[in-house]
């Protein structure tokens, strides 16, 4: 991609300055820049809206309170890293029409300018400069029940929701403790409610285009006013927002700016309707949006991205745990995901980097393992093209049936994921075609199993399994010397579109309720309001 004045992208790679640079020669070039706070809001539609599209929402939000909407997909390639940007301060560089008339679709570059940018951010295997974006120490949330003025139905008490943050196993505060590693807790987040919204449910719900669309930030700053004189916000992280009516088909998770306690503040958001606040997976899913974390997906290439079962922030419903009270429990999230707030130790990561063909023994831990004392996350770099942030990363991390959480998934396997299209991390599959659901054979590889990269540059074999992992050798072409036979997995497919429905009748079969299924739509974002060409919506 080339940005102002003809540099690529590809600059950004080299050092930290390189994107204030670009920047710079946007300015020169005629490009206008706007600083503001960037807000990303992702949609996910619920278990009775099975044919909506997940949906994207990129928003600037300008220091005087106007607000531009952004192409997600031009964000994206603008940004690199768009997702480690989420709720911060940037500056946007818009390209300018004849006689300097700004327009606003035609997103140049997207570059941090807050305090995080002002130290030299790492470089990545791939040679990507790494916004970072890490999350530690207390996160505390605060739930706000709010309730539309012609609804009186009331699904939870405040007890309830106050529970949901609780240290027991089942309960937030326990797993995202866990899922941190001890890295971050819940402590002080309380529930509070319910509030009576001013206005009714259609007030904030409108047809837009034949589709129903709620107003995010309307709902956030009349919740938040009507919660207002009740509670202190000081020191609130997140607002966890439960509303007593449906919204639009979906549960919305990210940022959102308003006034709490008289200063305009600009915390990590959900909205959920009742059957999102029901289950802890779907809220743990938008509280993970809520600390910028976006979706993942699998390898079978159609346009549906809640089809791979080894991270909440896909499917939540395949493989997971049920508890009386609290409904469906959240799996675990990628190795990547949790990389990107900042949880894995630098010892328990290896970096492959591209051109290095030695070949090594690893004992790779699992992943759920706190007070691991070997690599828990594997990272094979792969030779860099001319958009280093469109080059793909593989992450190879080992996962078991054990705890509150993972005890269900599909089995005890090393797991790959192939990191493209600008942060999303696609289950890799060796069956051919890719299963519809990634918790098949395929997705998982076990002892006297290879798998090796699609240009044949890497191999991984899985040589045994441990009591605290597996043991995998890296490097060039490998044999297999024992274990099963033939024991060798085929070279990963490339992503390839699937007929509709092609291989939906597994899934059904596997999961009828309340699972995906059914063909989708063309992911479309709330601003375009229509699909965005070439791309689809993550």
């Amino acid at each position: 991609m080339t940005g102002c004045n003809g540099r690529g992208v590809r600059a950004r790679g080299r050092a930290w300055l390189a994107g204030a640079m670009l920047m710079l020669a946007c300015t020169a070039a005629g490009a206008q820049i706007v600083q503001g706070r960037l807000a990303l809001q992702w949609g996910d539609p619920g278990p009775a809206q099975q044919a909506l599209p997940a949906r994207l929402s990129a928003t600037l939000v300008t220091d005087e309170g106007a607000r531009i909407a952004l192409d997600p997909a031009q964000a994206r390639r603008a940004a690199g890293d768009l997702y480690a940007l989420s709720n911060r301060r940037v500056a946007v560089a818009f390209a300018a029409r004849d006689r300097g008339v700004l327009q606003r679709t035609a997103v140049e570059v997207i570059v941090p300018a807050d305090r995080l940018w002002q130290r030299a951010p790492a470089l990545d295997a791939a040679g990507r400069v790494v916004a970072e974006a890490p999350v530690s120490g207390t996160t505390r949330w605060v739930t706000l029940a709010c309730r539309f003025s012609d609804i009186a139905t009331e699904q939870k008490t405040t007890a309830f929701f106050t529970s949901q943050y609780g240290t027991a196993a089942g309960q937030l505060g326990h797993y995202w403790n866990e899922v941190s590693y001890g890295k971050i807790n819940l402590t002080g987040s309380q529930a509070y409610g319910w509030f009576a919204l001013p206005l009714a449910r259609g007030a904030y719900v409108t047809m837009v285009d034949g589709e129903e669309e709620a107003d995010l930030d309307k709902l956030f700053t009349d919740c938040a006013a009507a919660a207002d004189p009740t509670v202190n916000f000081t020191g609130v992280q997140g607002v966890n927002m439960m509303f007593n009516g449906d919204l639009d088909g979906y549960a919305w998770g990210g940022g959102a700016c308003a006034t709490l306690d008289g200063v305009r503040r600009c915390p990590r958001v959900t909205w959920n309707p009742p059957w999102s606040f029901g289950n802890l997976a779907p809220l743990a899913h938008e509280m993970g949006h809520g600390y910028g974390l976006p979706h993942s997906d699998n390898s079978d290439g159609d346009d549906d991205t809640y089809d791979n079962p080894w991270d909440v922030m896909s499917d939540g419903w395949s493989n997971a745990t049920y508890d009386g009270t609290y409904g469906a429990l959240p799996k675990h999230i990628n190795i990547q995901q949790r990389d990107r707030l900042g949880w894995v130790d630098a010892a328990r990561k290896l970096i492959v980097p591209a051109g290095n063909f030695s070949r090594t023994q690893v004992a790779l831990d699992f992943a759920s393992l706190k007070g691991s004392t070997h690599p828990q996350m594997i990272v094979l770099a792969m030779p860099a093209g001319a958009d280093p942030y469109a080059t793909e990363v593989y992450t190879i991390e080992a996962r078991r049936r054990t705890g509150t959480y993972e005890s269900a998934l599909a089995g005890d396997a090393v797991i790959i994921h192939r990191m493209a299209d600008y942060g999303t991390a696609y289950s890799v599959d060796a069956d051919v075609p890719p299963a519809d659901v990634s918790n098949n054979e395929g997705s998982m590889f076990t002892p006297g199993e290879v798998w090796q990269s699609p240009d044949r540059s890497r191999w991984i074999r899985v040589d045994a399994m441990t009591a605290t992992g597996f043991l995998v050798t890296i490097g060039p072409k490998l044999r297999v010397t024992g274990g099963r036979l033939p024991g060798l997995r085929k070279a990963a497919a490339p992503l390839a579109p699937q007929p509709a429905g092609s291989l939906r009748s597994a899934r059904e079969a596997s999961h009828p309720s309340p699972a995906r299924a059914g063909a989708r739509r063309a992911p479309a974002d709330r601003g375009a309001r229509g699909p965005i060409a070439g791309r689809r919506m993550r």
